[in-house]
């Protein structure tokens, strides 16, 4: 039995391959659009059990620009994974939000390669290259050449386009063509090509990444095309079904050592309604039958496939990271760094992160920033946000921390968070507010949710007298498919934990991100400079919803 997602959470765009000179792993990588560390990368020896084994944009060298991405759905969009003669490829998009379709200054594409996918530092800076357009792969053709294929947007119009590219430079061998307009579907993106039985196939997404998401296939016997669709597209789509899992679409294909086919795609645990998806596009995976000289067959995308034989079950995976359904128990231990599956966004300030510092051992540590979750505008953010956290991976879960934190400035603020967005959040800290007497301002518990959707009201409380001179614990629960309760209480009295909001978790459902549980500590944009101390880290994952 094959269990969706395999990758649970916020990893859409999958991209996946099988390397057996890589003693037989299976890699993915993922879109981690504003998030940072970007493009996670899992390994896999049997298609059951998928580790994270780093970030290849792990460095800020490597793409300046996701300082300066504006928006929500801004960033890396949708990278391809590829592995040619001893070296690992991955070809993206960093995307611009607020700047037009047409302006060639919204998408910026680049490569960057890697001898070694298990060291974060053996990924490379950015070879970056012109086109105007995104979901940007791949393909090395038996004349030597490389081959670059493209989602095209001019206006209204959108298709697949391709050239040749240098790989060491990013120099086109001339202008894109188009190859592809699809079926018809909206959005026509996602493509990659595939060389099989004289053919070239090339697989595409279309109808956008909603509810009318597919994927779609046409072949040609020249890889410049004309391509012809198949007859019996779409190939593979949860589109018009009461079927859970929802928005199938953006696929790749690869092959075991056994030479049997998978498709993985993009979807969300959302029903056709789709309506309350908090982990957002997860990676999931079926059974692909590929009949020579044939268009591919793609299973059904369910929650449990009845499948042929997996690869023999064997968790032993190289890297630091975790499994990706693993909880967290993490104590912030003298010499230890924040672990690999925690993620800030957009670019951190190092120093607002301080891990078990001599006089507060096992604590992380926060300097606040000027900046608040929403930052400037809900969109962008000129100097970095204080906020990390991890993501989301299971339907039922508890997270919670234990935060030693007393603001001296009128205004500072701490607290955790289920974060999609800047516009997409909910909040739960401790602050410092002024009261109609200046001289005595009034510590609080603070929430604030911002959506779309419809939010509660922010409210603030005075912090029980009683709770003032010690630490508190904080914590998010999602006890059911759409609810989370956002709770605090003494770290050592359990009995007096109070729940303060219950609310629905639609608020961060939304777009092409997942929601993400952290702490964050910021001024508010004033000048409080006062630390807040943060240990006890617990995720606990304590359900999967499948249908």
């Amino acid at each position: 039995m094959l269990y969706n997602p395999i990758i649970p959470g916020f990893y859409p765009d999958p991209s996946c391959i099988f390397v057996p000179e890589w003693d037989n792993t299976f890699f993915c990588a993922s879109s981690s659009f504003n998030a940072f560390p970007g493009v996670p990368i899992h390994a896999s020896k049997d298609l059951q059990n998928w580790k994270l084994i780093g970030n290849a944009l792990n460095r800020p060298e490597q793409l300046p620009g996701l300082a300066h991405t504006n928006g929500s759905t801004s960033g890396v969009w949708a990278p391809t994974l590829r592995y040619h003669d001893g070296l690992f490829y991955i070809i993206t998009t960093n995307v611009f939000d607020n700047k037009a379709i047409a302006d060639p200054a919204k998408w910026d594409n680049f490569i960057i390669s890697a001898k070694d996918p298990f060291d974060p530092a053996s990924w490379t800076e950015g070879i970056h290259f012109p086109f105007q357009g995104y979901d940007t792969s791949l393909f090395w053709h038996e004349n030597g050449k490389v081959y670059v294929t493209g989602s095209h947007y001019h206006r209204i119009k959108a298709g697949i386009r391709q050239t040749t590219i240098d790989l060491t430079t990013g120099e086109l061998g001339g202008e894109f063509q188009e190859i592809w307009l699809g079926t018809g579907g909206i959005a026509v993106e996602g493509p990659h090509i595939y060389q099989r039985d004289g053919w070239y196939y090339l697989l595409a997404a279309e109808g956008g990444t909603g509810v009318n998401h597919m994927v779609t296939m046409a072949r040609s016997k020249d890889i410049m095309g004309p391509y012809e669709g198949d007859t019996t597209n779409p190939l593979l789509t949860n589109a018009n079904t009461t079927q859970y899992f929802q928005t199938v679409g953006h696929a790749d294909l690869f092959q075991d050592k056994s030479e049997n086919w998978w498709g993985v795609a993009l979807s969300t645990r959302s029903g056709p309604k789709y309506e309350n998806y908090p982990m957002g596009r997860e990676t999931i995976m079926v059974p692909v039958t590929w009949d020579e000289g044939k268009f591919p067959v793609f299973s059904n995308a369910t929650g449990a496939i009845e499948t042929r034989v997996l690869p023999t079950k064997d968790v032993e995976i190289k890297g630091t990271g975790p499994l990706c359904d693993a909880s967290d128990r993490i104590n912030f231990t003298a010499g230890s760094v924040l672990p690999v599956h925690f993620l800030h966004w957009r670019f951190p300030e190092p120093s607002a992160y301080v891990i078990s510092p001599t006089d507060h051992p096992n604590i992380l540590q926060l300097t606040p920033s000027k900046l608040n979750l929403t930052g400037l505008d809900g969109a962008s953010a000129a100097t970095p946000q204080t906020f990390v956290g991890r993501r989301q991976t299971h339907t039922l879960f508890t997270y919670s921390v234990i935060l030693d934190y007393v603001p001296k400035t009128v205004n500072e603020e701490a607290g955790i968070t289920a974060f999609l967005t800047q516009n997409h959040h909910i909040r739960l800290g401790v602050t410092l507010l002024q009261s109609s007497n200046p001289m005595e301002p009034v510590l609080s518990l603070s929430f604030y949710a911002i959506s779309s959707k419809p939010v509660p009201e922010a409210f603030t409380v005075p912090l029980p007298l009683a709770w003032q001179s010690q630490p508190l614990k904080l914590e998010i629960k999602a006890y059911n498919l759409t609810h989370y309760t956002f709770s605090a209480g003494p770290a050592d009295a359990q009995s007096e934990m109070q729940t303060f909001a219950n609310l629905n978790n639609e608020i961060v459902s939304y777009g092409f991100t997942g929601t993400l549980l952290g702490v964050y500590a910021t001024s508010n944009g004033g000048e409080g400079k006062t630390a807040a101390y943060v240990s006890k880290w617990r995720y606990t994952g304590q359900g999967q919803f499948r249908d």
